[in-house]
């Protein structure tokens, strides 16, 4: 009987039936794909039958032990389903949405239809999608340029495509328009970030961007994290308490899990692809304090209008502003410093070995190499150097 909240009736294989207070029953299938746990719906009792349900487990089984996430397949076959109804290109766009946004992380998901919604639907959305052509996706792609976002024109161009290609493949479309105007799009700036590449400019910046008057206290350990691990500035934004072990011993470390890292949706999801930085003295001794002074049981730094968020994604770039490096350094500017003064340092010493040892630091993956390989290859030296950078640039 149904009660005042959710109530399950367990059956085998993780199989169960789901009854909500207002008495609605369906069956239900939890399971783990990518090492996270997700849950399948099988149909409502008692259209569908125990045994009918059990069935369903058995095929979604099997085609987890086949690598195919059982929920997305379902979302698939759904959108394939109503394939034959879809005309208009916003139709299409929203149907390869739902299949897309399982294998996206939430927020890029929500990103990419955004900035459908936003850039592309006004213009194209009601176009029956056989009918767009190529001069009518470069118009849309030219509105976007003209307020001058041209890395977004290329995005919004990129996600255009994937939709034709997606409409293709379900029979919908013949041509894929927006792969015609690529090369028609304005060039997105190539230049290099601004970044300083003289250990005395480096050190003296991240002295002034320490010494700016009313900076809050996790800007500024943040900053000095970042240029002593040369990580990239999302994964040091985001850094959690636990994340970090033995900071108070001889081998500190941070291990950064997967889904932070740049990699490919499938490593994301492969947990022996973390990433591991092996920390200097001065780096612990920041951590350390960042965690005293933290509010937050899950933030390193937490940003000034409350524990429950970290600093955002533009924090650090303003701070650098307001030191007075608008134009010569920014965040991501660290890893090109790091890179450039420690490869001349290692041409100066005759080490060639350092320089694949660097760019291993950098989290620069090589293909063909083994994940743990990667994770805990030239440790001993990757910690020497990580010291010897930290004695460059922070002085004890």
């Amino acid at each position: 009987m149904p009660g005042p909240r959710d109530r399950k009736l367990a059956d085998s294989g993780s199989l169960y039936l789901l009854i909500k207070p207002s008495g609605t029953k369906s069956w239900r299938w939890k399971y783990r794909f990518g090492g996270k746990e997700k849950q399948l719906t099988l149909g409502l009792y008692p259209a569908v039958s125990l045994t009918q349900a059990r069935r369903k487990r058995d095929a979604a089984r099997q085609a987890l032990h086949d690598g195919i996430d059982p929920a997305a397949a379902k979302a698939a076959a759904k959108a394939r389903a109503s394939a034959p109804a879809l005309d208009s290109f916003e139709g299409v766009a929203r149907a390869w949405h739902v299949v897309k946004a399982p294998s996206l992380t939430p927020r890029y998901a929500r990103q990419v239809l955004d900035r459908l919604e936003a850039d592309v639907f006004p213009r194209l959305g009601k176009l029956a999608i056989r009918a767009v052509t190529a001069p009518e996706v470069l118009s849309a792609i030219r509105v976007i340029e003209a307020r001058g976002a041209k890395e977004m024109a290329h995005r919004v161009r990129m996600h255009i495509s994937d939709i034709f290609v997606w409409a293709i493949a379900s029979g919908l479309a013949e041509t894929d328009p927006a792969a015609m105007i690529r090369k028609a799009l304005v060039p997105t700036n190539g230049r290099l970030r601004p970044a300083l590449v003289k250990i005395d400019e480096a050190r003296a910046m991240l002295a002034a961007s320490a010494a700016v008057p009313g900076t809050w206290w996790a800007t500024r350990l943040a900053s000095q994290l970042l240029a002593l691990t040369a990580a990239r500035p999302g994964v040091v934004r985001l850094a959690e308490r636990h994340e970090f072990e033995g900071l108070d011993g001889d081998g500190p470390l941070w291990r950064i899990p997967a889904q932070k890292m740049k990699l490919t949706r499938e490593r994301k999801r492969d947990a022996s692809y973390e990433f591991v930085i092996p920390l200097s003295r001065q780096a612990a001794a920041i951590v350390m304090s960042a965690m005293a002074d933290s509010q937050s049981p899950q933030w390193l730094f937490p940003g000034a209008a409350g524990w429950r968020k970290p600093i955002s994604d533009s924090t650090l770039s303003k701070h650098y502003r307001d030191a007075g490096y608008a134009g010569r350094h920014v965040p991501h500017g660290w890893r090109a410093s790091f890179s450039t003064i420690m490869n001349e340092r290692a041409a100066v010493e005759d080490r060639d070995r350092d320089r694949e040892i660097i760019d291993l630091m950098l989290a620069h993956v090589r293909e063909g190499v083994e994940a743990a390989y990667n994770r805990a290859a030239y440790m001993p030296r990757r910690r020497e150097l990580a010291q010897a950078w930290a004695d460059m640039l922070m002085p004890d």
